[in-house]
């Protein structure tokens, strides 16, 4: 008897775990997908975004300032933060990263949550450089890759894959330089799901509470 009722207890817990599940799949998520570089939100539910949704970030591989080559299986199955700095701005870029170690300090032990700061001179900012810059600014935590590579693949994938200045720069010619305050949030399947001020700290507190409801999504 006690074993029958075991078992019907296990098909319970069975039945309501299927039940979150669907009923989470048929939940338009409370962050929207951008598919288009004109950021126009789409409230979808799972099963929606996997047809609707097209764009992802593309592959790509770049050398951290450890020297370590970081590319789109470093992310996979991860939720990861993307800006465009370079070492040498003395203007957004510091706003920015001091905005970015929030980030770091809210998931510092989460290996879910990875940051990754794409340098937009990458003729200047090799890897030592980009490590004595990671040095200087408490840049400690393992899932924070700074990245240098060549100047036309993180341009390209900048304005392509991240629409790093939004509609403008999607059309702009490749060769122009690359200045942007954005922040943007990638979910596990490589979407954008968040763009961000990175110049404001409320925009950096708003983006931690949108991480930690990407991570709820699973």
């Amino acid at each position: 008897m006690k074993g029958l009722v075991s078992k019907f207890y296990r098909v319970i817990s069975a039945i309501a775990v299927v039940a979150v599940v669907l009923t989470a799949c048929d939940t338009p998520s409370t962050l929207p997908y951008y598919n288009t570089p004109d950021f126009t939100p789409h409230f979808l539910t799972a099963k929606e975004a996997n047809t609707a949704i097209t764009h992802r970030i593309a592959p790509f591989e770049f050398k951290d300032q450890h020297g370590q080559t970081v590319s789109e299986k470093t992310i996979q199955g991860k939720i990861h933060i993307a800006n465009f700095i370079f070492t040498s701005c003395g203007s957004i870029c510091p706003v920015m990263t001091k905005r970015m170690k929030l980030v770091q300090r809210a998931f510092e032990n989460n290996g879910n949550v990875v940051l990754l700061s794409y340098s937009v001179t990458p003729w200047i900012d090799n890897v030592p450089t980009l490590k004595r810059y990671a040095d200087n600014n408490s840049i400690t935590s393992p899932n924070w890759h700074l990245l240098t590579g060549k100047k036309s693949s993180i341009y390209t994938l900048a304005r392509k894959s991240y629409f790093a200045e939004e509609d403008i720069g999607f059309s702009r010619d490749s060769l122009q330089f690359l200045h942007t305050e954005h922040i943007l949030l990638i979910d596990r399947n490589r979407r954008i799901r968040g763009i961000y001020n990175g110049t404001l700290q409320l925009e950096a507190e708003q983006l931690i509470k949108d991480i930690e409801e990407l991570l709820k999504e699973g």
